[in-house]
Protein backbone atom coordinates (compact mmCIF):
# COMPACT_ATOMS: atom_id res chain seq x y z
CA UNK A 1 0.00 0.00 0.00
CA UNK A 2 1.25 3.37 -0.75
CA UNK A 3 1.61 5.93 2.07
CA UNK A 4 0.58 9.55 1.27
CA UNK A 5 2.91 12.05 0.45
CA UNK A 6 3.16 14.66 3.07
CA UNK A 7 2.53 18.56 1.57
CA UNK A 8 5.54 20.16 0.43
CA UNK A 9 6.23 23.29 3.63
CA UNK A 10 5.23 26.66 2.57
CA UNK A 11 7.93 28.87 1.31
CA UNK A 12 9.31 31.05 4.57
CA UNK A 13 7.96 34.38 2.62
CA UNK A 14 4.54 32.83 2.13
CA UNK A 15 3.81 31.66 6.03
CA UNK A 16 5.05 34.87 7.24
CA UNK A 17 2.89 36.53 4.20
CA UNK A 18 -0.06 33.98 6.40
CA UNK A 19 0.44 35.48 9.71
CA UNK A 20 0.23 39.00 8.59
CA UNK A 21 -2.98 38.47 7.05
CA UNK A 22 -4.52 36.47 9.65
CA UNK A 23 -3.44 39.44 12.25
CA UNK A 24 -4.71 41.84 9.24
CA UNK A 25 -2.12 43.82 9.33
CA UNK A 26 -0.25 45.77 5.99
CA UNK A 27 2.97 44.88 4.66
CA UNK A 28 4.15 47.44 2.47
CA UNK A 29 7.19 48.38 1.00
CA UNK A 30 7.96 50.97 3.76
CA UNK A 31 6.43 48.82 6.69
CA UNK A 32 7.99 46.92 9.39
CA UNK A 33 7.21 43.46 9.62
CA UNK A 34 9.81 42.09 11.90
CA UNK A 35 7.32 40.83 14.89
CA UNK A 36 5.90 38.61 12.43
CA UNK A 37 8.75 36.14 11.41
CA UNK A 38 9.80 33.80 14.06
CA UNK A 39 12.98 32.20 15.22
CA UNK A 40 15.26 31.04 12.06
CA UNK A 41 13.23 31.85 9.46
CA UNK A 42 15.42 35.07 8.65
CA UNK A 43 17.69 32.58 7.39
CA UNK A 44 15.43 30.85 5.43
CA UNK A 45 14.02 33.83 3.73
CA UNK A 46 17.18 34.76 2.92
CA UNK A 47 17.90 31.29 1.30
CA UNK A 48 14.34 31.98 -0.26
CA UNK A 49 15.37 35.43 -1.77
CA UNK A 50 19.03 33.99 -2.82
CA UNK A 51 17.66 31.44 -5.10
CA UNK A 52 14.67 33.70 -6.69
CA UNK A 53 17.33 36.50 -7.41
CA UNK A 54 19.26 33.56 -9.02
CA UNK A 55 16.44 33.28 -11.68
CA UNK A 56 16.65 36.85 -12.48
CA UNK A 57 19.50 36.89 -13.29
CA UNK A 58 19.52 34.17 -15.42
CA UNK A 59 16.10 35.28 -16.83
CA UNK A 60 18.59 38.48 -17.71
CA UNK A 61 20.92 35.85 -19.94
CA UNK A 62 23.72 36.23 -17.52
CA UNK A 63 25.95 33.20 -17.71
CA UNK A 64 26.14 32.97 -13.97
CA UNK A 65 27.89 30.07 -13.91
CA UNK A 66 30.83 30.60 -15.72
CA UNK A 67 31.06 34.47 -15.05
CA UNK A 68 33.52 34.73 -11.89
CA UNK A 69 32.07 38.36 -11.29
CA UNK A 70 28.64 36.89 -10.70
CA UNK A 71 29.01 33.95 -8.74
CA UNK A 72 27.85 34.02 -5.51
CA UNK A 73 25.69 37.80 -6.78
CA UNK A 74 22.18 36.44 -5.97
CA UNK A 75 22.97 35.88 -2.53
CA UNK A 76 25.25 38.71 -2.36
CA UNK A 77 22.28 40.66 -3.32
CA UNK A 78 19.78 39.15 -0.90
CA UNK A 79 21.63 39.43 2.01
CA UNK A 80 22.22 43.16 0.73
CA UNK A 81 18.61 43.71 1.31
CA UNK A 82 17.78 41.93 4.08
CA UNK A 83 20.49 42.87 6.26
CA UNK A 84 21.18 46.12 5.04
CA UNK A 85 19.61 48.27 2.69
CA UNK A 86 16.26 47.08 3.34
CA UNK A 87 16.45 45.61 7.11
CA UNK A 88 14.40 48.18 9.09
CA UNK A 89 11.47 45.77 7.28
CA UNK A 90 12.80 42.86 8.68
CA UNK A 91 14.77 43.73 12.32
CA UNK A 92 13.20 45.24 15.01
CA UNK A 93 13.57 48.77 16.12
CA UNK A 94 17.32 49.94 17.43
CA UNK A 95 17.19 49.94 21.48
CA UNK A 96 16.96 53.14 22.58
CA UNK A 97 17.49 54.32 26.51
CA UNK A 98 15.27 57.17 27.59
CA UNK A 99 15.63 59.92 29.99
CA UNK A 100 13.51 62.10 31.66
CA UNK A 101 13.67 65.98 31.22
CA UNK A 102 15.21 66.97 34.91
CA UNK A 103 16.54 70.35 33.50
CA UNK A 104 12.77 70.74 32.26
CA UNK A 105 14.70 71.73 28.81
CA UNK A 106 12.42 74.32 26.87
CA UNK A 107 14.26 75.63 24.07
CA UNK A 108 14.57 74.52 20.37
CA UNK A 109 17.20 72.11 20.06
CA UNK A 110 18.30 70.73 16.46
CA UNK A 111 20.08 67.19 15.35
CA UNK A 112 22.04 66.97 12.09
CA UNK A 113 22.84 67.16 9.29
CA UNK A 114 21.96 63.03 9.55
CA UNK A 115 23.18 61.17 6.13
CA UNK A 116 20.39 58.80 4.93
CA UNK A 117 20.19 55.98 2.64
CA UNK A 118 17.31 54.67 1.28
CA UNK A 119 15.95 52.82 -1.66
CA UNK A 120 13.02 54.25 -3.99
CA UNK A 121 10.32 51.74 -3.55
CA UNK A 122 9.11 52.28 -7.56
CA UNK A 123 12.66 51.59 -9.02
CA UNK A 124 14.50 50.53 -6.28
CA UNK A 125 17.45 52.73 -6.78
CA UNK A 126 19.09 54.40 -3.84
CA UNK A 127 18.35 57.90 -2.47
CA UNK A 128 20.82 59.39 -0.59
CA UNK A 129 20.28 62.94 1.96
CA UNK A 130 20.89 64.52 4.70
CA UNK A 131 18.34 65.47 7.60
CA UNK A 132 17.78 67.42 9.88
CA UNK A 133 15.32 67.14 13.51
CA UNK A 134 14.09 70.33 15.20
CA UNK A 135 12.42 69.46 18.83
CA UNK A 136 11.12 71.49 20.92
CA UNK A 137 11.03 69.85 24.42
CA UNK A 138 8.53 70.06 27.22
CA UNK A 139 9.13 68.67 31.06
CA UNK A 140 7.09 65.97 30.19
CA UNK A 141 9.47 65.43 27.31
CA UNK A 142 11.31 61.35 27.04
CA UNK A 143 14.76 63.30 25.62
CA UNK A 144 16.80 60.47 24.12
CA UNK A 145 20.31 59.87 23.07
CA UNK A 146 22.15 61.86 20.52
CA UNK A 147 23.30 58.67 18.58
CA UNK A 148 19.49 57.64 18.46
CA UNK A 149 17.89 60.40 16.43
CA UNK A 150 20.31 58.46 13.34
CA UNK A 151 19.68 54.67 14.64
CA UNK A 152 15.48 55.29 14.63
CA UNK A 153 16.06 57.82 11.27
CA UNK A 154 18.18 55.03 9.27
CA UNK A 155 15.78 52.09 10.84
CA UNK A 156 12.97 53.80 8.81
CA UNK A 157 14.23 55.06 5.61
CA UNK A 158 16.47 51.15 5.11
CA UNK A 159 13.21 49.70 3.56
CA UNK A 160 11.67 50.92 0.04
CA UNK A 161 10.57 54.36 0.52
CA UNK A 162 9.09 57.51 -1.42
CA UNK A 163 10.82 60.38 0.59
CA UNK A 164 7.16 61.58 1.38
CA UNK A 165 6.47 58.81 3.35
CA UNK A 166 9.42 58.23 5.24
CA UNK A 167 9.70 61.94 6.52
CA UNK A 168 5.92 61.25 7.91
CA UNK A 169 7.35 58.37 9.52
CA UNK A 170 10.23 59.65 11.00
CA UNK A 171 7.95 62.40 12.99
CA UNK A 172 5.36 60.03 14.00
CA UNK A 173 8.44 58.08 15.46
CA UNK A 174 9.92 60.58 16.92
CA UNK A 175 6.73 62.67 18.13
CA UNK A 176 5.31 59.55 19.72
CA UNK A 177 8.90 58.50 21.74
CA UNK A 178 9.77 62.11 22.65
CA UNK A 179 6.49 63.83 23.18
CA UNK A 180 7.68 67.22 22.65
CA UNK A 181 5.27 70.14 22.38
CA UNK A 182 6.87 70.75 18.69
CA UNK A 183 9.18 68.90 15.66
CA UNK A 184 10.02 69.71 12.49
CA UNK A 185 11.84 67.64 9.87
CA UNK A 186 13.53 68.34 7.00
CA UNK A 187 14.78 66.11 4.58
CA UNK A 188 17.00 67.11 1.81
CA UNK A 189 18.00 64.12 -0.73
CA UNK A 190 19.53 63.03 -4.47
CA UNK A 191 17.38 60.30 -5.73
CA UNK A 192 19.50 58.07 -8.28
CA UNK A 193 15.72 56.71 -10.26
CA UNK A 194 16.55 60.93 -11.99
CA UNK A 195 20.23 60.01 -12.15
CA UNK A 196 20.65 56.12 -13.90
CA UNK A 197 17.14 56.60 -15.89
CA UNK A 198 14.58 58.48 -16.88
CA UNK A 199 15.32 62.49 -17.79
CA UNK A 200 18.78 61.63 -16.59
CA UNK A 201 18.94 64.43 -14.05
CA UNK A 202 21.68 64.98 -12.08
CA UNK A 203 21.52 68.03 -10.28
CA UNK A 204 17.83 68.07 -9.04
CA UNK A 205 17.27 67.34 -5.23
CA UNK A 206 14.00 66.99 -3.69
CA UNK A 207 13.55 69.02 -0.56
CA UNK A 208 10.18 68.27 1.73
CA UNK A 209 9.92 69.44 5.66
CA UNK A 210 6.79 68.04 8.30
CA UNK A 211 5.98 70.58 11.27
CA UNK A 212 4.23 69.32 13.80
CA UNK A 213 2.90 70.95 16.87
CA UNK A 214 4.58 74.69 17.67
CA UNK A 215 6.41 74.33 14.56
CA UNK A 216 3.36 74.33 12.83
CA UNK A 217 1.74 77.12 14.42
CA UNK A 218 4.35 79.40 15.77
CA UNK A 219 5.77 81.11 12.20
CA UNK A 220 8.99 82.58 14.32
CA UNK A 221 10.02 79.24 15.46
CA UNK A 222 9.52 77.34 12.29
CA UNK A 223 11.63 80.82 10.25
CA UNK A 224 14.00 79.90 13.42
CA UNK A 225 14.43 76.73 12.62
CA UNK A 226 14.67 76.71 8.81
CA UNK A 227 17.47 79.56 8.86
CA UNK A 228 19.49 77.24 11.48
CA UNK A 229 20.16 74.32 8.93
CA UNK A 230 22.80 74.70 6.54
CA UNK A 231 21.48 72.49 3.56
CA UNK A 232 22.93 72.49 -0.03
CA UNK A 233 20.55 74.97 -1.81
Amino acid sequence: MLMAKSPSPLPTSLRIKQRLEKAGQRYFANDNIAEFIEAGEHEQLLAEVSAKMQTVLESLVIDVENDHNTKGTARRVAKMYLNEVFKGRYHKSPPVTEFPNASNLNELMIVGPITVRSACSHHLCPIIGKLWIGLMPNQHSNLIGLSKYTRLADWILSRPQIQEEAITQIAELFMDMVKPDGLAIVMEADHFCMHWRGVKEADSLMINSVMRGSFLKNPSLRREFLSLIPRKG
